[in-house]
């Protein structure tokens, strides 16, 4: 990885977040990759993502699940109870030293503590206040409800829309989803947000939905139901399914028709271009079983899905490897692209934990170092006497009281 020397674009940029498991986790990473300052508050036994497996363990024993290790590089641990008295005055009292507060608990959480964005907003008046919440801030019938990105997913209709009939929607297909789409659309109001600032002056809150970021992603639920294709639209319009070659899978998608000669070429069955049958991407979708599957998978059965995909791409039609594991973390791309993060383990396991890099390429920002994820409450200390300016009496008289950790 090549290592920044030289300023990053949110340089000076300064992000107080109360945060758990993954949809702010995840945007306060990215911006802490582009250079902001992310203080992240968690309780004193540490958030929930903490606890989530599979896990290692920390320098002290304690857990430190699959859902921190991966949304957490490159931020300081601070440990307040946000319950207490005590504990909620801190936070209050740290808000005028930083540009953003965002907290992602269920809607009105912060409201109820006191925390919410009139409370914070009477401490600095240009605070950018960024919600994300599974249903918003704004009066959603389901805005009691807490909610996953498995929950977001499923109510966005994708699940029933590309279900096969008569089988039961399959939950959370795509991982994250619903947390990463709500986490980059945080980004991006949260910037949205900081210009605004800088072009008036003031500041705002920005309410961020992940039901919301999850129809943005389906948007063909929305969009085809509109135009009269309310469910299974891909075999009646055009390819887009899998397909069997030696040593896996891979994905072949066909959308216009002048790509069937050429895949007609590439697997050998010249006679396809000339078939009546063929001739429209609806009878593509007719004869996918009993005429196009068979071919294409006759051909294949001799070849890698990678060497299946390289002889299908240089012939114009688009192809891809349904990738094992193992292929992901070893993958000759990825490498080049600094997108496999290793950080060492602490816990006697030589193999490193990985995750995935900053997709965000910028020509002239060089990209790391990347810090490792917090221990819980490592940076309570520091952060509270550098920005308090709070004696070591005080915070060990926090400490015993509870309201740090």
């Amino acid at each position: 990885m090549t290592v920044a020397t030289g300023p990053k674009p949110l340089d000076g940029v300064r992000i107080l977040a109360a945060e758990q498991m993954q949809a702010l986790p995840y945007a306060t990473q990215l911006l802490a990759r582009l250079g902001a300052d992310v203080v992240k508050v968690e309780p004193p036994a540490g958030e929930a993502g903490r606890g989530a497996q599979p896990s290692m363990l920390d320098p002290e024993g304690r857990v430190v699940g699959a859902t921190f290790l991966r949304n957490n590089l490159n931020k300081r641990s601070v440990c307040i109870d946000l319950k207490s008295a005590e504990g909620k005055e801190l936070f209050l009292d740290l808000v005028p030293n930083f540009d953003v507060v965002a907290e992602n608990f269920k809607a009105g959480t912060m409201d109820r503590l006191g925390l919410g964005y009139e409370a914070v907003a009477a401490r600095r008046a240009d605070i950018i206040y960024v919600s994300v919440s599974g249903f918003g801030g704004s009066g959603s019938p389901y805005e009691s409800w807490p909610a996953y990105a498995s929950i977001v997913e499923a109510m966005s209709g994708i699940y029933e829309f590309l279900n096969p009939p008569g089988e039961p929607p399959r939950a959370n297909p795509v991982g994250a989803l619903g947390d990463i789409s709500a986490a980059l659309f945080a980004a991006i109001g949260l910037l949205a947000a900081l210009r605004h600032r800088d072009a008036t002056g003031e500041g705002q809150q920005v309410d961020i939905a992940m039901f919301d970021a999850a129809v943005a992603m389906t948007d063909i639920v929305m969009n085809l139901t509109s135009l009269g294709q309310p469910v299974q639209p891909y075999p009646k319009h055009f390819i887009l399914d899998t397909f069997r070659a030696a040593d896996g899978w891979f994905v072949l998608q066909l959308v216009r028709e002048h790509q069937l000669p050429r895949l007609a070429e590439v697997v050998g069955r010249p006679e396809w271009a000339k078939d009546a049958r063929l001739a429209t991407r609806q009878g593509w979708g007719e004869h996918l079983e009993e005429v196009i599957r068979p071919g294409v998978e006759a051909w294949s059965a001799g070849r890698t899905m990678v060497e299946a995909c390289k002889e299908l791409t240089a012939a114009g039609v688009a192809a891809g490897p349904c990738f094992h594991s193992a292929d992901v973390v070893t993958d000759a791309h990825l490498e080049q692209r600094n997108m496999i993060v290793p950080m060492d383990r602490v816990d006697g396991v030589d193999e490193p934990v990985l995750t995935p890099g900053n997709p965000v390429k910028l020509s002239k920002v060089a990209e790391g170092p990347e810090t490792r994820v917090p221990w819980v409450g490592e940076h309570t200390r520091d952060v509270l006497a550098a920005e308090l300016g709070l004696s070591d009496a005080d915070l060990d008289a926090l400490s015993e009281s509870g309201a740090i950790a």
